[in-house]
């Protein structure tokens, strides 16, 4: 019966079993994916990959579910080598399944890093760059994976920029029972009730967002009062002033 050597391990494996048989019977966990035990072993998806040592030979890395053990082999479970390997094997994995997330999920147990998981976003940071230089606010910010958070606290007005802007709908805005709910993917970032139009009496609008509007415009000269006007609303009633002055100079 060989011995290798696993981890620096020692361990006798029958000639007719497989490495990863040895490398699990010792607890050490690898990923796999194509492996079951009721089947004949076929080394496709190779993230159950180790690196192999044998005398006199060079390492090299090998899918472990389909390595009979030799004498004297040493292997390496968790090398530079093999974590190379590892993430190439899961990043050809992705090609396949990119929505997969046990593929993401599993690499990331392993310490893979493949990114953030396809969720519409493509991370262009649009949503990010008009809340912070056409609202001002500043309620959008990128984490460490790189995906679109809200910044600790309650700095969405509900004003839906973020989600008139956004250019592959990743996050969207929904006016329901008089709220109105911010999501990006389907995590809720803001909730806020909605305001009636004073002429029409729709419901258009945040009560934070029409004060942003009030605070930024107020020292305007051609603001002279406030209104709750909808857009349609206060684009009608412009007209109508403007025509009203018309008339008045004939």
């Amino acid at each position: 019966m060989p011995q290798i050597t696993i981890n620096g391990t020692p361990v006798e494996a029958p000639e007719d079993s497989y490495v990863l048989e040895a490398i699990e019977s010792l607890g050490i966990e690898v990923p796999t994916l194509c492996h079951h035990p009721a089947l004949t072993p076929v080394g496709v998806c190779k993230v159950c990959v180790v690196e192999v040592a044998l005398p006199g030979k060079k390492p090299r890395v090998r899918p472990s579910c389909i390595l009979k053990p030799k004498e004297g082999m040493d292997i390496q479970t968790h090398s530079e080598r093999v974590q190379k390997a590892r993430t190439r094997a899961f990043r050809k994995l992705l090609r396949y399944a990119p929505e997969s997330e046990k593929i993401y999920h599993l690499a990331e147990k392993f310490n893979v890093h493949l990114g953030p998981v396809p969720d519409d976003c493509i991370r262009c940071q649009i949503c990010i760059r008009a809340c912070s230089e056409i609202v001002g606010v500043g309620a959008l910010a990128m984490d460490d994976l790189d995906n679109v958070v809200p910044v600790a606290g309650d700095k969405c007005i509900g004003c839906g920029t973020c989600a008139n802007l956004c250019p592959t709908g990743a996050i969207r805005m929904e006016d329901k029972d008089g709220l109105r709910t911010i999501y990006i993917r389907d995590e809720i970032i803001g909730r806020h009730a909605l305001v009636k139009c004073e002429a029409c009496g729709r419901l258009f609008a945040t009560q934070k967002f029409l004060d942003r509007v009030a605070e930024r415009t107020g020292e305007h000269p051609h603001v002279k009062e406030s209104h709750r006007y909808c857009p349609t609303c206060a684009k009608l009633l412009s007209d109508r002033v403007k025509s009203s002055k018309k008339i008045k100079r004939m």
